[in-house]
């Protein structure tokens, strides 16, 4: 008996709650996995990079169930342990660069806006 892994067990209910909402608004689940299918087809993007991108995509959105239906994309495409760490690290990249980012203005001209001290943060 093969074992039953706890990837194995979320993607069950994510088919399961695909199951269910495509028996209440079939329409949409049609169109929404006919468009999806398109996207990952073979074109001047290999389906491994597709894969990749949809990955560091889901990481950077924190997107549990894509990050777990995407990594067993990659791998069932071919994608090395590597590829994958080098993908989710473009992710964390973005993720903190973005961060950073909001930090630098937003965050630090609020500061300058509210402030009382004479002496603002330069």
């Amino acid at each position: 008996m093969e074992d039953f892994t706890f990837t194995d067990a979320i993607l069950q209910d994510y088919k399961a709650g695909m199951g269910a909402m495509s028996e209440k608004i079939p329409n949409v689940l049609k169109s929404f996995n006919t468009f999806s299918e398109a996207c990952f087809e073979e074109g001047e993007i290999s389906q491994k990079q597709k894969h990749l991108i949809a990955l560091a995509v889901s990481v950077y959105a924190h997107s549990e169930y894509c990050i777990i239906y995407h990594t067993k994309g990659c791998v069932d495409s071919g994608c090395s342990s590597m590829e994958i760490l080098e993908a989710i690290s473009i992710a964390a990249a973005l993720g903190g660069g973005s961060a950073l980012s909001q930090a630098v203005t937003l965050v630090m001209q609020t500061m300058d806006d509210l402030q009382e001290d004479p002496n603002p943060i330069q």
